[in-house]
């Protein structure tokens, strides 16, 4: 009996392991029992006999035998020796059905099945590669002031405001919106969220039942596609001209329409004054709501910045969305989401049901680094610096691919977009470029419904000069050897 157990323990001692003598004992004895090396009913040494054969201490085989007692591995009475436990018990300690059954698959959600049916987010494993898009360059970003904010928010005493939404933040916040965005709200509107992307899924929760019909942007933005699908929405994709959506003359009325009228996701365009116009008369007319994604528009380069489409809603219409994770960098983790004055309060409600919650430190830190003008004068650095990426990385690309792909400049914003010739399978160049160190989206996943169009979407916000041109010759490469592959195809 005693060599059983020995050949089953093998304790490795000093500094040979990290764990405790009394740990490896309790796992090596409780694996040898649901393994079935110590069958129901085996009667183990005494623990005086236990700790000689092992070399332990006899408190130490004591408190290992009592622990899986207690967990009912083992059954022990006053004068016997230690028993591992009947079958039926063990199987009620593992969920293992003794019957070898079948077990039945755990039912998913709705809710669920949508989400793993989403082909958002667009998953890279490892660290980001240029050029990968919706990111910002940490490495200008001014972490030591960025820090001391967070310090002091940490230890500042309680101010006694009990808000899950600071009123120190909503209120930096909203005066910076006011400015620089024209936006039209009360502090009270403004609803701090972990991300944008909750922020949308808050609003799609709130907003709308099963089978509501939900219209967004085609091609567009893939996340707000997965929140209004996972919903429940029955989301159709709407198609663009130079000008933004086109929705005159359609008969379906949605209950919601996301838009990105200030930088649209992902061809850059802006959706002038008039079709903005056109498209809160519409809401209005049908009952909709709108919902706007500003999600880069702190970054513009040419001409002059067009207010955001909220400040023009006289009739509490638009939802308007931001992150700080594109303006300061990505792990700060804070997005936000202006909502009509009469819903502020359901919102406030809704946002802690679901808990959905930015820490307050973290929220206050943000507060200081606004009002200290730590933010605006970042985002002014970073608007020179993002200019002359967006510039160097349109002089690479016409160098090295400029007979295969043909290229909108963006006015603003963090990344850009490439046609490719129609008849490109934008989606294998992308896969052939991820193995080769550089990330450039298909565009054709961006459509909801038929793609009409094949191309690239490629940030350059995050990537310096040197990067960007060993990217831009890596592209160069990929398509000419796929333009050769196929016999020609340079989009000319």
């Amino acid at each position: 009996m005693g060599d059983i157990l020995a050949g089953l323990i093998d304790l490795e001692r000093g500094s040979a392991s990290s764990e405790t003598l009394t740990r490896q004992l309790y796992d090596q004895l409780r694996t040898a029992i649901l393994s079935g090396a110590l069958p129901p009913g085996h009667r183990l040494p005494s623990s005086r006999d236990c700790a000689k054969q092992l070399g332990l201490a006899r408190n130490t085989v004591s408190a290992v035998i009592d622990q899986l007692a207690m967990e009912g591995y083992l059954e022990i009475a006053l004068g016997r020796r230690p028993t591992v436990a009947a079958a039926e018990r063990k199987a009620l300690l593992t969920g293992r059905n003794i019957a070898a059954k079948k077990a039945k698959p755990i039912a998913l959600s709705r809710w669920a099945e949508r989400v793993r049916k989403s082909d958002w987010p667009f998953v890279n494993s490892g660290p980001p590669q240029p050029l990968a898009t919706v990111l910002a360059d940490a490495r200008l970003f001014p972490h030591d002031i960025w820090a001391r904010c967070l310090r002091r928010a940490a230890r500042r005493a309680p101010t006694g405001d009990p808000a899950i939404n600071r009123t120190s933040l909503r209120t930096a916040l909203l005066r910076h919106l006011v400015e620089h965005r024209g936006v039209r709200a009360e502090a009270r509107q403004i609803i701090i969220m972990p991300s944008a992307q909750a922020a949308l899924e808050l609003i799609a929760r709130v907003l709308l039942d099963a089978s509501d019909l939900a219209w967004v942007e085609s091609p567009g933005y893939g996340g707000a596609r997965a929140a209004l699908d996972a919903a429940g929405a029955s989301v159709r994709g709407i198609a663009l001209d130079r000008g933004g959506l086109v929705f005159r003359g359609r008969r379906d009325r949605p209950r919601l329409i996301f838009v990105t009228p200030s930088h649209q996701h992902p061809t850059g365009r802006l959706m002038p004054v008039s079709r903005r116009q056109q498209l809160l008369g519409f809401a209005n007319e049908i009952g909709a709501a709108i919902v706007e994604d500003d999600y880069d528009s702190e970054f513009h380069y040419d001409g002059r910045p067009v207010a955001a489409l909220q400040g023009l809603d006289d009739n509490g219409r638009v939802f308007y969305v931001g992150t700080f994770s594109k303006s300061m960098f990505s792990d700060v983790r804070s997005g936000y989401a202006i909502v009509p004055p009469d819903l502020a309060d359901l919102f406030e409600k809704a946002q802690r049901h679901g808990s959905h919650i930015v820490p307050a430190p973290v929220q206050d830190a943000l507060a200081e680094f606004i009002d200290d003008g730590h933010f605006a004068a970042h985002i002014r650095k970073m608007t020179r610096v993002y200019r002359g990426r967006r510039d160097h990385l349109l002089q690479a690309l016409r160098t090295h691919a400029g007979d295969h792909l043909t290229i909108e400049p963006p006015a603003g914003g963090m990344q850009l977009l490439a046609y490719l010739d129609p008849h490109r399978d934008d989606r294998a160049i992308s896969a052939r470029l991820a193995k080769l160190g550089v990330t450039a989206r298909p565009l054709s996943m961006h459509f909801t419904g038929p793609a009409s169009d094949q191309g690239l979407f490629m940030g350059f916000a995050a990537w310096n000069e040197q990067e960007i041109d060993k990217a831009a010759a890596i592209i160069g490469g990929v398509l000419r050897e796929a333009a050769t592959a196929r016999g020609g195809g340079s989009r000319k």
